[in-house]
């Protein structure tokens, strides 16, 4: 294990940590100002990654940490408490609170691009050759430049599938619980009942990754367009 992996290591957990942090404790606040105070009683209206990784220790200590050795990629996955008799009485209150997650990382999906943008007109980035998921932009200069421009890049890549991923309605991703704002209360009510299926929820979140593995490309290269407007007009 070479120190160039260690410290890739180290930027690729600090931007994973950030991403997980923000979309749980964005469902946190959303559920607090919906009336559940489960996760605010919990400590999790807070970007404190600490308190989410007590909660959620193999899937945000061991699961990227292991997946990141193994593929170069990091997965886990964090979670928000909530109380599932407040979701029954306000199914739409419920699907803001999913929401809310994947909003929090769209969010720094376009702060991300903000400041890959501000520094390329200060000079300290350029727009790559070629871009992947960890090199959106490429630094001018070594040293700090170097490991800001890979933060970077890999906040904004992260948190741009991070975020869509979550936004497929099946359970049990956020996207799931988000349908109860199309449907009538009495429907949402009885969807939402049987998202809480265990086999419901497995098969949903296979479905969910052989369909995202179809649309990851077109997302990438939106978020391409988002970065970089100027290459395609």
């Amino acid at each position: 294990m070479t120190p160039e992996t260690i410290a890739l290591a180290l930027i690729w957990y600090v931007a994973f940590l950030l991403a997980l942090t923000c979309h749980e404790a964005a469902h946190a606040l959303a559920a607090k100002r919906g009336g559940d105070l489960t996760a605010h009683e919990a400590g999790q209206v807070t970007l404190n990654p600490l308190p989410h990784m007590r909660r959620e220790p193999i899937g945000t200590i061991v699961a990227p940490l292991i997946t990141f050795f193994v593929s170069g990629f990091m997965l886990g996955w964090a979670s928000a408490p909530y109380d599932r008799l407040w979701q029954q009485r306000h199914p739409r209150r419920a699907a803001l609170m999913a929401l809310a997650g994947p909003a929090a990382n769209f969010v720094l999906v376009l702060l991300a691009a903000a400041a890959i943008r501000g520094g390329i007109a200060a000079g300290w980035f350029a727009p790559p050759e070629t871009v992947n998921f960890s090199h959106m932009v490429a630094a001018t200069r070594a040293g700090a430049a170097e490991a800001a421009a890979k933060f970077l890049s890999i906040v904004f890549s992260l948190n741009l599938m991070l975020g869509a991923f979550n936004l497929l309605p099946f359970p049990p991703l956020d996207g799931n619980t988000a349908v109860g704002l199309f449907l009538p209360e009495r429907a949402a009510l009885r969807f939402a009942e049987l998202s809480r299926s265990p086999m419901f929820a497995f098969v949903g979140l296979i479905i969910a990754w052989r369909l995202f593995g179809e649309v990851a490309g077109l997302i990438f290269r939106g978020g391409l367009v988002i970065l970089y407007p100027e290459l395609v007009l």
